[in-house]
């Protein structure tokens, strides 16, 4: 079964709507059956870091392909070592993923085929532990959270070979002390956001013609240890608040980006009624995020208005079950099928999005057998 071509783009254009431009695309039609695809997730092992890859069915269900090493390293057993969003993309197009290997500070480019994936080029992530990545059309930009954390950017090539482009390393403006989680693109690729869990800040970075940037621009989160984000419906951000795991304390806000890289409250601190809200994807229309809990094994659905302000519809769509640790989620392009890597149990959890609006989930076959400490999740 073929992975490829499920993804439609304009000529000459590798990718836009990874993390960064989810909100752009309009969700498909309500309908029985999604179109084929694929899903991937890193193993993200000290041993050597690979991908494995599922066909995925119409009907949502995944099937094992099989495993390809990146060429890198990754950080090893555990759940969430990485403490990121974003560790695996894909490009636009389904030709490309994007990998990190943190514990070889370097970066894969895989070519996806029919049935297996190939290295391309690795290269240095121009930093320390890269943990998220992002791609706006031939410019990607990488989060090193490692010893003093920066985000660097480079060219794609045609070829998927990268090339760093001189002078794009900037610093976080938490510096040693920022913890960051996720580096994303707005969606029409004038500004880069990055979160700082431990310094509460959200940074902003003005993408300038030439692919460098200026910043940071520091922006308090409005709630306690901002995670993971997307980008909505209206080019809202939205980003989820872990409040540092404390009980029933997880919550979700969204943000406008002005003119000037500073963030605008729309929503602040939605709360959920769990537990390390972290994970947050959005479907294509930008309607609804879903929010992983990684600490009470559940997923909780947000509604976005088009003023980008958000309403908790369903604090449990789905209970991943007793000790998941559910992290990383990924949505199919048609935006049918959502699927979460439980890495606590090593295994993928698989979902149906039914069309009522409110987020309900209903279960899909997923898999199982991945090894622990397995992070970052792409799909198709």
């Amino acid at each position: 079964m073929s992975i490829r071509n499920f993804v439609r783009v304009a000529p000459g254009t590798l990718g836009v709507f990874l993390l960064a431009t989810a909100g752009l695309l309009a969700v498909a039609p309500a309908q029985n059956f999604g179109i084929p695809g694929a899903v991937y997730v890193m193993t993200n092992q000290t041993t050597g870091n690979s991908i494995t890859a599922f066909n995925r069915a119409s009907d949502g269900n995944l099937t094992l392909m099989g495993t390809f090493a990146t060429g890198g390293v990754g950080m090893g057993s555990g759940t969430d070592p990485l403490g990121s969003q974003g560790s695996l993309i894909l490009s636009g197009d389904g030709h490309f993923l994007f990998a990190v290997n943190a514990g070889s500070n370097d970066i894969s480019v895989m070519q996806v085929s029919r049935s297996s994936l190939s290295v391309i080029d690795t290269v240095s992530s121009g930093g320390t532990e890269p943990v998220s990545l992002t791609l706006f059309k031939n410019l990607l930009y990488v989060l090193n959270a490692g010893g003093t954390p920066n985000i660097t950017g480079f060219a794609l090539g045609p070829n998927g070979a990268l090339s760093q482009l001189p002078g794009s390393s900037r610093s976080l403006a938490g510096g040693s002390a920022a913890a960051p989680a996720q580096v994303g693109f707005s969606p029409d690729g004038s500004f880069l956001v990055v979160s700082e869990k431990d310094t509460n800040l959200i940074d902003t970075y003005r993408v300038m013609p030439d692919g460098l940037t200026q910043g940071p621009y520091s922006n308090p989160s409005n709630g306690a240890t901002p995670f993971g984000f997307t980008f909505a419906r209206s080019n809202t951000l939205v980003v989820s608040e872990a409040a540092g795991g404390a009980d029933g304390t997880s919550a979700v806000s969204s943000y406008q980006i002005s003119p000037s890289g500073s963030l605008v409250t729309i929503s602040g601190s939605v709360g959920d009624t769990q537990m390390a809200a972290c994970w947050a994807t959005s479907t294509n229309n930008g309607g609804l995020v879903y929010i992983s809990n990684a600490a009470s094994n559940t997923l909780s659905a947000y509604t976005v208005s088009q003023s980008g302000s958000l309403t908790l519809t369903n604090a449990t769509a789905a209970s991943t079950g007793s000790g998941t640790a559910p992290i990383d989620s990924a949505m199919s392009s048609s935006s049918l099928y959502f699927y979460v890597l439980d890495d606590g149990t090593g295994q993928i959890s698989g979902y149906r999005i039914q069309p009522n609006g409110t987020g309900t989930l209903t279960p899909v076959s997923g898999a199982s057998g991945l090894p622990s400490g397995s992070q970052g999740i792409a799909a198709e």
